[in-house]
């Protein structure tokens, strides 16, 4: 699980979500994301460990990087490639062992 950036090309909205599903180890995107304009799937721009690879914590405040990720912001299961059509949701906590 990763955090993502994403931009809609066609109208020029932008989003950011905490559910970025990658190939472990890589920053390979599983599924894309819906624009809430457009309803086209976009996979994000820029891709970044959840944890701060300096300090290993999620909010951190290490001098070398200025992060921005916001683990507060709403899921929005109808726009998430991996949540449409599924029981669980990315933000149900036991979604990692159910929907591949």
């Amino acid at each position: 699980q990763k955090y993502g950036y994403f931009h809609c090309k066609d109208c020029k909205t932008r989003w950011e979500s905490a559910y970025v599903w990658c190939i472990s180890g890589s920053n390979k995107v599983y599924f894309k994301q819906l624009c809430r304009k457009c309803q086209k799937g976009f996979n994000p721009y820029r891709v970044e460990a959840i944890q701060c690879q300096i300090c290993s914590k999620t909010r951190c405040s290490c001098p070398q990087k200025k992060r921005h990720i916001d683990l507060k912001r709403p899921h929005r299961q109808e726009l998430c490639g991996r949540c449409r059509g599924k029981r669980l949701s990315c933000d149900n906590t036991y979604s990692f062992k159910y929907i591949v």
